[in-house]
């Protein structure tokens, strides 16, 4: 049973990974990739009205994978790499398992070969 720090990160990488999930907020991530941007610059690319991108962009700021400030009448939007840091973190943890879980069967498979080559061969001989 996870305790409740393990919930708060789970929850956290839930909010990453559905903020991730959609293809505009990908796009959004893509775009603070390579620097801050304001709504207006970060709108344009996209065939929506404003209120749909600002939707969009209260997730990725819920997921803490982007934050925004506002200086007179721009908001400029800002990639906080944390929350992807946390993803990339459970996400190698989980490749880790399954790469060890992957030799594990690779090896067993390989001594099953073996095994039946050695039968094999006191059943016939050698070949």
């Amino acid at each position: 049973m996870p305790n409740q720090s393990q919930s708060a990160t789970n929850q956290a990488l839930d909010r990453v990974f559905h903020a991730l999930s959609d293809p505009t907020r990908r796009a959004i991530m893509s775009r603070l990739g390579q620097g801050p941007a304001s709504v207006s610059e970060l709108a344009k690319p996209f065939a929506m009205a404003m209120p749909s991108l600002l939707q969009h962009l209260q997730v990725l700021e819920e997921s803490r994978l982007i934050r925004t400030a506002k200086v007179g009448r721009v908001r400029t939007c800002e990639m906080q790499p944390v929350a992807l840091d946390a993803a990339g973190h459970w996400i190698a943890e989980q490749r880790a398992l399954w790469e060890g879980r992957l030799d594990r069967m690779e090896a067993y498979a390989k001594s099953l070969h073996k095994q039946e080559k050695k039968r094999d061969t006191k059943r016939f001989g050698k070949r």
